[in-house]
């Protein structure tokens, strides 16, 4: 069958969700994993003839199944991609079949321009980043940017509610930096560590939320692409013992403690989730833009997307779904290796989004 799409990680947090809204809208897709059970299961609950299972481990036998099964794009969920190489797109880029990711890795994601000529001479394209960061929050900013006559500063982040699906390899990912210095972003005037400076955001309908620093590859590519001259992002746990411990964690980390925290993503996570009966399935995320408007006055402008019901884990999914989607029916004519900035509109993300529990904010400020 033509324009298959093969997602690798197929039966994963994201990779289930992605397979199921691909299939509703009538793409076939390839339920890629190690595991035969989870794949088959997967397939069995997507309606019938627009779904398979396809088990083999990507680091092993990526090449022969591509060979195989022919896909036209390929999306790989398999994180975290904080240490990971490019191996697996120019596996694709070589087989002339288009890639799509969801990394959320700061250096990986940045760094895919390094594939661009390659990509370029296989006239295929190389999405990193396809996800809420930088997928989303550049369609924001895309969005109001013609507001500004410059953009001074952009504060925003991520809480996910308690209750919504949590993935291993996305716990993995941030703990991987936990502690730790990060690279200095635009605007920084001391030393940053991951899930310290912690604050409270208020997000409308949901209250106040913790947030902490988390390491994403925005603060790099946002500033250089829109000439922000700060920036600022974090994340947070709804349940404030939860945020606060990992925040204790992080002090333990940074005063030198041997303490490798990537090691204890699995049976931190499953401590987390005996707390789910104190929290809710609603997340939300800001973004906060000041600056000056074109009449040289000071010019605010807060976003919101606020997420109800577990639905939260669906929104970092939408641009590889819309991307996927003009990708393989070549309504997209995309070469080359790029983040995944300005690539997919706010408009297309609420048309994707409409039969969700999910609601847009924005409140203007002068």
């Amino acid at each position: 069958m033509p324009n298959r799409i093969l997602i690798l990680g197929g039966y994963g947090n994201f990779g289930k969700r992605l397979a199921g809204a691909l299939c509703r809208d009538g793409y076939s897709v390839i339920i890629a994993g190690r595991n035969k059970d989870k794949a088959d299961e997967l397939v069995k609950n997507l309606p019938h003839g627009l779904a398979e299972a396809a088990v083999f481990n990507v680091d092993d036998d990526l090449v022969s199944q591509l060979e195989k099964l022919k896909p036209s794009v390929v999306i790989n969920t398999c994180g975290p991609f904080q240490n990971r190489d490019y191996r697996v797109a120019e596996i694709c880029i070589n087989a002339s079949v288009h890639y799509i990711d969801l990394a959320d890795g700061r250096d990986f994601v940045t760094g895919i321009t390094k594939l661009n000529e390659l990509a370029k001479q296989k006239h295929v394209a190389v999405i990193s980043g396809a996800s809420t960061v930088p997928g989303l929050s550049s369609a924001v900013i895309e969005t109001f940017k013609d507001q500004f006559s410059v953009i001074d500063n952009l504060t925003f982040g991520i809480s996910p509610g308690q209750k919504a699906e949590r993935g291993l390899a996305t716990t993995q990912g941030i703990l991987s930096y936990v502690g730790k210095p990060l690279k200095p972003a635009t605007g920084d005037k001391k030393p940053r560590y991951g899930w310290q400076n912690i604050y409270l955001q208020h997000y409308p309908t949901l209250g106040y939320r913790w947030m902490a620093n988390c390491d994403i590859p925005d603060l790099d590519l946002l500033p250089q692409h829109y000439g922000i001259k700060s920036i600022h992002f974090s994340a947070g746990l709804e349940l404030w013992p939860l945020h606060l411990g990992l925040w204790a964690m992080s002090w333990l980390v940074r005063l030198g403690l041997p303490i490798h925290l990537p090691d204890y993503a699995e049976p931190l996570l499953r401590i987390s989730n005996w707390f789910d009966g104190f929290g809710s399935a609603d997340g939300g995320m800001h973004v906060i833009l000041s600056g000056k408007s074109h009449q040289g006055k000071l010019h605010r402008i807060k976003w919101f997307v606020i997420a109800r019901d577990g639905y939260g884990p669906h929104i970092p999914t939408i641009p590889a779904i819309i991307l996927a989607k003009k990708l393989a029916d070549k309504k997209i004519m995309l070469d080359g290796a790029t983040p995944c900035m300005g690539l997919v509109t706010l408009q297309e993300f609420a048309e994707e989004l409409k039969n969700y529990p999910i609601e847009f904010h924005t409140k203007t400020e002068n």
